[in-house]
């Protein structure tokens, strides 16, 4: 008899030794320090600010009401922001599931039942049909004593305001889409006014070298050399035409609206790049006004209260449950003493063998960290590097805006004097129109350039954020430093 306590001890211990344990399981990925992103060197000639950040409505600055109904209208009615935000309803919910799991639940039931009783069963039965009657109350609380079903919610409370944040980020990236769409409206007018302009003035080469051809002065090597003008002319207007016929349905669809919208946009005027200084602490600095990098680092967060939850599943839990009730089978009067029935206590759980679930779940949890921290990386890596690329675009645009425009200034001298040559005797109308060819191509090379400047100007204002600031229904993000207030963007250990 002494054999058998000896037994089930040793299978208790083995029961044990062999429980599920999550040692040697973590993640390896670490967040990059904003420090560490050196910017001093690419920044050295930006000038400076430390509170170089847009508006929330930037886009007024640029001084064009049109463009400013034009966004209004987007935000209002592109069906992209539908699903951003169905997706934020969608984390919301979700985040509403994982609270509820922490709470006690109650239910009640009753029902009703023919039964037939075995004759296995005496005094019971006797093969008889009986009715079974029962009316039940049920209690059950998981006591959460590691913390799992916390650690649960919160992750998901965490991908709530990450897609929250993503929802105002889509918001952002619309608006800038809208204005870069209408500056490319605004040059594809003025490559058609410099077409159309190059038509006229090809088409008057060839009329004047036909007369010069008629006249015996020019040969047919000059009359098809005209004849090749004009149809390149021709060619580059048709390309100007479809430019503006593309701007306007790419506003048509960013605004949400059928094609016809579109071509009710008037002229966009000339606007003022909206040029910002540079945050004095750039790659610090982004982290609280970029959504994308607000909404990474909430997915980190969330990611490190997963990896909280998977472990405690390797815990033994309490769960506390109570069932009370009345019960009848046959005849006669549910509710009296007799049919009343209860039972209350705690059930204890650990595991031991599960085929290796928890580890696998675990370890899935660790990747999915892992994925968020490399996110989150490579969001600020690339953050702080478009800030800086745009910026030297800027800086370079200028030189190349004062370049080009002392070109064009002296190629309309140049043609304000052949005319006037012309005009006095001196110099004929074909030098002329040649001398005008010049002016029409710098022309059309200084809008090329004005609305590249705009359309960068307006990526930089995206670029450092685009007005995103952390309200009350999307907190501040959860800090970057590594110490023990942000355990979720620490380098977890178990």
């Amino acid at each position: 008899m002494r054999a058998l306590p000896a037994a089930a001890s040793i299978g208790l211990t083995l029961a044990m030794a062999g429980c599920a344990t999550s040692g040697g399981l973590h993640p390896d990925g670490t967040p990059i320090s904003p420090d560490s992103l050196a910017t001093s060197r690419t920044l050295a000639n930006a000038k400076l600010s430390p509170a170089a950040w847009p508006e929330a409505d930037w886009w007024t600055s640029l001084g064009d009401s049109q463009l400013n109904a034009l966004i209004t209208e987007a935000l209002h009615d592109n069906p992209s922001l539908d699903e951003a935000d169905a997706r934020a309803r969608q984390a919301q919910a979700e985040a509403s599931e994982a609270d509820a799991e922490r709470k006690p639940e109650v239910n009640a039931g009753a029902g009703i039942y023919e039964v037939r009783v075995p004759t296995t069963l005496p005094p019971i039965g006797k093969g008889h049909t009986r009715t079974a009657k029962n009316v039940y109350a049920r209690f059950s609380w998981d006591l959460d004593l590691w913390g799992g079903k916390r650690a649960a919610w919160e992750a998901a409370l965490g991908q709530q305001r990450a897609e929250e944040v993503d929802a105002q980020a889509a918001r952002i990236e619309l608006s800038a889409n809208v204005a870069r769409a209408y500056v490319q409206l605004g040059y594809a007018y003025a490559r058609q006014d410099v077409a159309t302009a190059e038509l006229g003035r090809a088409t008057d080469v060839l009329k004047l070298t036909q007369k010069r051809l008629g006249a015996g002065i020019d040969s047919q090597v000059q009359l098809k050399q005209s004849d090749a003008e004009v149809a390149g002319a021709q060619e580059r207007k048709a390309q100007a035409d479809r430019a503006i016929d593309a701007a306007q349905s790419a506003l048509s669809v960013l605004l949400g609206k059928g094609p016809d919208r579109g071509l009710a946009i008037a002229r966009p005027k000339l606007m003022s790049p909206d040029v910002l200084h540079v945050p004095a602490n750039l790659p610090v600095e982004l982290l609280g006004h970029r959504a994308d990098l607000v909404a990474a680092r909430w997915r980190v967060e969330a990611a490190g209260k997963q990896i909280a939850a998977a472990k405690t599943e390797f815990l033994p839990n309490v769960n506390i449950s109570a069932m009370a009730g009345l019960v009848m089978l046959g005849g006669g009067n549910l509710f009296t003493a007799e049919s009343r029935f209860y039972q209350v206590g705690p059930a204890i759980s650990l595991p031991i063998f599960d085929g290796g679930r928890r580890r696998a779940n675990l370890n899935s949890t660790d990747a999915l960290f892992d994925l968020a921290v490399a996110h989150y990386n490579n969001t600020l890596v690339r953050a702080v590097n478009e800030v800086c690329d745009f910026n030297d675009a800027l800086s370079s645009l200028q030189i190349q805006i004062d370049a080009q425009q002392r070109a064009t200034s002296a190629a309309g001298d140049a043609w304000a004097l052949a005319e006037k040559r012309y005009k006095a005797g001196i110099g004929s109308y074909l030098e002329a129109l040649i001398v005008r060819q010049q002016l029409l191509i710098d022309q059309e090379r200084m809008a090329a350039l004005q609305a590249e400047q705009i359309d960068y100007s307006v990526q930089i204002i995206q670029a450092l954020g685009g007005g995103f600031r952390p309200g009350q229904n999307v907190p501040d993000p959860p800090a970057v430093a590594a110490d023990a207030k942000s355990p979720a963007l620490i380098h977890h250990r178990s």
